[in-house]
């Protein structure tokens, strides 16, 4: 009897090539299924996988398949309540879709994050800058790759942004008014994790003068950089400085609070240390986290062989 297939749920057509590469370097039954593309019979089990990882991205919007964001929420829990063992499932999704979640979660756990003021339309915009102060971002809700962000250094700057409806609130039409933390050495941090428990992290250096944007992380350099077409492997070429990093161990401790608290398997957190008082602020949650490029000379490791240790070891328990 053929054993059942590890499903990969995916959307972008290029960010997983190595996931792909390694399944496939160890002869391993898997299948691909597009997240753009896909339907499934509410009336049926889901004895087709061994195990169902979701690779499905917050930014799917960017690409014209934002229908697969919602899609993808009514899936994992069919899913789940067909017992299927799902690797970042419902719960991690609906915290990947929504910075509002990820703000709440931060503050069940007691872990410092930028002040905010969440919104549904642009009225509420201008109330909230004045009870923040600025300089000041504004996020949509349902993020990624930085698209949307936008830093306001004035009333007046953000009061013509919304007379001139120059401000959108991003496809739930909900949005975060957030203060801007200046970063300490000039750079955030992403700690990645796996099964729960700390990968590996890696500094990121940021230009002030793209600070208009939140620090995108490394796999979603378009915000940073400026290259619109940028993709995972581009970070090196596009002029992104990124050094390995081991946190101390109090932060390693709270990055994997908050991944299991968001019951994310495979995924990163990243923070950054406030220039003005040193405090350790955590601002983003990952659950879709592309590993950084050229691993291997930055790491001293492939993370993509960890990650398929990982995936195997989950098929044999399912």
């Amino acid at each position: 009897m053929t054993s059942r297939p590890i499903a990969i749920y995916y959307e972008h057509p290029d960010w997983f090539r190595p996931l792909f590469a390694e399944l496939d370097a160890r002869g391993i039954n898997y299948v691909k299924l597009d997240a753009s593309r896909h339907s499934y019979d509410p009336n049926a089990g889901g004895a087709d996988f061994s195990v169902f990882f979701n690779r499905m991205s917050a930014s799917a919007y960017l690409r014209g398949n934002g229908k697969g964001i919602f899609f993808t929420h009514n899936y994992l829990a069919h899913l789940e309540a067909s017992s299927v063992r799902v690797i970042n499932g419902s719960r991690a999704f609906a915290v990947e879709t929504s910075k509002a979640l990820q703000l709440r979660l931060l503050n069940w756990l007691g872990l410092s994050f930028p002040k905010t003021r969440v919104v549904n339309c642009t009225d509420e915009i201008l109330a909230a800058a004045l009870q923040l102060g600025f300089p000041l971002l504004v996020k949509p809700n349902i993020g990624g790759r930085g698209a949307g962000i936008v830093r306001f250094d004035s009333t007046e700057e953000l009061r013509a942004a919304i007379d001139e409806s120059k401000l959108e609130l991003g496809i739930d039409q909900i949005a975060l008014v957030q203060e801007m933390i200046p970063a300490r050495g000039g750079h955030i941090t992403r700690v990645e994790t796996l099964g729960g428990k700390f990968l590996y992290a890696i500094d990121i250096f940021t230009t002030g003068e793209n600070f208009n944007l939140c620090p995108a992380e490394i796999c979603q350099v378009e915000s940073v950089a400026g290259f619109p077409e940028a993709r995972p492997s581009d970070a090196p070429e596009v002029g992104l400085k990124v050094e390995r990093y081991t946190p101390p161990p109090q932060i390693i401790d709270a990055v994997e609070r908050i991944v299991v608290g968001a019951q994310i398997e495979v995924g990163s957190v990243e923070y950054i240390v406030d220039e003005r008082d040193g405090r350790v602020v955590y601002y983003d949650i990952n659950a879709l986290s592309n590993f950084v490029a050229n691993a291997p000379q930055i790491l001293g490791f492939d993370p993509h062989v960890r990650l398929v240790d990982y995936l195997e070891r989950e098929k044999e328990r399912a």
